[in-house]
């Protein structure tokens, strides 16, 4: 259990339970969805090598290695006491000795004031129950003047990957994930709402630029579809499916996944990418 107090209970409980347990184990795997990303993110931020820098939503910690690289010191937090095992893992087989790891809910995590000359997430910042109030945290974690930087999904019919979910959805049923939502993978869709978001918890210099970059899925379109059966969202969504349905839905899968296969053998770039769009927001702590 986190030592300090914890509001995002249903998401805490998912993140220290089979989803965790996944990331966890298949670290390299979630990494190749979302390393494209690391390049704008680490540059967005501006990192010095005086900077004490905040990783939000860490998960197994790659971003929180590379701003430990350019910075004086780096803090990932997050719910998931798996992934955050494997962080610890990862950043001693490197020999990092700049990097702590902090189990918490990092809207309401007593973080000390001003402690931060920069914040940064990858992913990790879309899930808060009140997105104000976590950011107004964040927010007070910040030196005046502190730079924030993080990147979200833009809209889900705007990824590759919802072809993919259009062809499972012929065969099993799929919650709408194109719905609008104040928490969840598209709750910061919206650049209008993500300004409104960060105006109110304290931020100003508010920027919300599009990213478009790929997802790497796998080596073929058959191991693309395994992961992503095996990936704790989908595991929920047909756990009552029937099991032939199941199947179906995930030859269907198999078969879209085929019209995103790049390159050839195990050559660089080889194997299934799905194209990606996501928003680089920026800002600066009023």
């Amino acid at each position: 259990m986190a030592d300090t107090p914890i509001t995002n209970t249903h998401q805490y409980e998912a993140w220290n339970g089979y989803e965790g347990r996944h990331w966890a184990d298949h670290q390299a795997r979630y990494d190749a969805l979302n390393d494209e990303l690391n390049a704008p993110l680490l540059e967005a931020a501006a990192l010095r090598d005086t900077d004490t820098v905040l990783d939000i939503g860490c998960g197994n910690g790659s971003v929180t290695r590379l701003a430990a690289r350019r910075a004086r010191h780096a803090v990932g937090i997050d719910l998931s006491a798996p992934m955050l095992e494997r962080a610890r893992t990862t950043a001693e087989t490197e020999g990092l000795h700049n990097v702590t790891h902090v189990q918490g809910d990092a809207q309401v995590h007593p973080f000390e004031r001003s402690a931060f000359d920069a914040v940064l997430s990858r992913y990790g910042v879309m899930f808060f129950a009140d997105p104000v109030a976590a950011f107004g945290n964040i927010a007070g974690a910040l030196r005046e003047g502190g730079r924030l930087a993080f990147v979200c999904p833009q809209s889900f019919d705007r990824l590759d990957q919802a072809r993919i979910f259009e062809a499972v959805a012929r065969y099993a049923p799929l919650p709408d994930l194109t719905a609008a939502s104040a928490t969840g993978p598209a709750s910061f869709a919206d650049p209008s709402r993500t300004r409104a978001v960060l105006s109110a918890a304290g931020f100003e210099g508010i920027e919300v630029t599009p990213l478009e970059t790929h997802q790497h899925w796998g080596t073929d379109p058959a191991d693309a579809s395994a992961f992503l059966f095996g990936w704790g969202p989908m595991r929920h969504w047909l756990r009552d499916t029937p099991e032939e349905a199941v199947s179906r839905a995930r030859e269907a899968a198999t078969e879209a996944f085929g019209g995103f296969v790049t390159g050839a053998g195990a050559g660089a770039g080889a194997g299934v990418r799905l194209r990606s769009r996501s928003w680089l927001v920026t800002a600066t702590r009023g």
